[in-house]
């Protein structure tokens, strides 16, 4: 995905501080074409754009407790393009006055050397995955519908069979640090896609 396809990636520059903000949630195989209805209506592009991403997800293990986290991303379907490296910073997600999950963000795009580039530097790969799927924009908003394929060879993407019976549905915005007001934005978009899938705040340190 520029989690989450290399074309929903926003990329930051120079020094200010970016932060997404983002809401997830996920609906059935059965509930896709319902879904897309409602949201060529509501968004920008009444044809979403497609996207096929191969992402490696890479560690550096230090004296800190938590290891420092890197997503390499490439795309499948546009030969030639260029790679995104990815950092995501902690989730503010303790904050309940704010409506959307909050995180830094940083994306820049890399050459086809990344991979050897991490390990040269100390990363290794934790795990790796494809995400097929649709992007709608609406604004600054991204809406990003896709599935998980499991990669059974290491480093391609050949063969990936589908994770579940479902798709990822990720609304989101990129922001400089302090608009706060996006959060609000976000959440009255989320409403709108009720009851076809519910979008919510996701912590994910209660999924470990």
């Amino acid at each position: 995905m520029e989690a989450p396809p290399v074309t929903t990636m926003p990329v930051s520059g120079g020094t200010i501080n970016m932060m997404e903000y983002l809401l997830q949630g996920s609906i059935l195989d059965q509930g896709l074409e319902s879904l897309l209805h409602r949201l060529r209506g509501l968004c920008d592009n009444m044809e979403p754009e497609t996207f096929a991403d191969h992402e490696s997800v890479y560690l550096l293990k230090g004296q800190q407790a938590s290891p420092f986290v890197l997503r390499a991303r490439r795309p499948l379907d546009r030969p030639g393009a260029p790679w995104h490296l990815r950092y995501l910073g902690q989730p503010e997600a303790g904050d309940r006055s704010r409506h959307t999950l909050v995180r830094n963000c940083v994306d820049i795009a890399t050459s086809e050397v990344l991979p050897e580039f991490l390990q040269e530097m100390g990363f290794r790969m934790d795990h790796e995955f494809v995400a097929k799927g649709h992007l709608f924009r609406k604004g600054a908003m991204k809406v990003a519908v896709y599935k998980v394929f499991r990669v059974l060879v290491a480093g391609t993407a050949d063969g990936a069979e589908p994770l579940s019976l479902s798709y990822l549905v990720e609304l989101s915005v990129v922001a400089p640090a302090g608009q706060d007001s996006v959060a609000d934005e976000v959440r009255s978009f989320a409403e709108q896609l009720r009851p076809l899938v519910q979008l919510e705040k996701i912590d994910p340190k209660r999924l470990m």
